[in-house]
């Protein structure tokens, strides 16, 4: 397992802390839980969620790697 240093604003920190003491969890796997809701993932779990959702479209590879350039795209002109 990999180690990692952040800063954090003291009131988002205090906030953490509260969290973690509240629900009985470590602050480490509260902040594992928000990064994977927020779709961080490792890079296994998104080929495999890439792969689920190309067969259940029942589109091909090309066709799958289009459709995902063309989102990408849209979504980075909203920004």
């Amino acid at each position: 397992m990999s180690r990692l240093t952040i800063t954090l604003d003291d009131d988002l920190h205090r906030a953490l802390k509260e969290a973690s003491a509240r629900q009985g969890r470590p602050i480490g796997k509260l902040i594992e839980e928000s990064l994977r809701l927020r779709g961080i993932k490792p890079t296994e779990d998104a080929r495999e969620l890439v792969e689920r959702a190309r067969s259940n479209a029942a589109l091909t590879e090309v066709q799958a790697l289009e459709l995902a350039d063309d989102e990408v795209a849209q979504t980075r002109q909203k920004r």
